[in-house]
């Protein structure tokens, strides 16, 4: 998987997990172009594996978002 793919795949993931929240998927694609992400590349280990994280600041919502215990 190169690194373009896992950034897309990351996004998608945060996409999917703001839908869980009540938010469609436009919803959260735009939300996710307007909020201040922070994307990286967490790990480029073998070429061409690699691994990236999307930071979404929890501040700007009103509830919590963070994973829990409970799922």
């Amino acid at each position: 998987m190169d690194s373009q793919l896992a950034y897309q795949r990351a996004i998608l993931h945060a996409i999917d997990y703001l839908t869980t929240f009540g938010y469609t998927r436009e919803q959260a694609y735009l939300l996710l172009g307007a909020a201040p992400i922070e994307g990286r590349f967490s790990g480029v280990v073998d070429i061409p594996n690699s691994c990236a994280t999307v930071y979404i600041p929890t501040e700007i919502f009103d509830l919590d978002l963070r994973p829990s215990a409970d799922g």
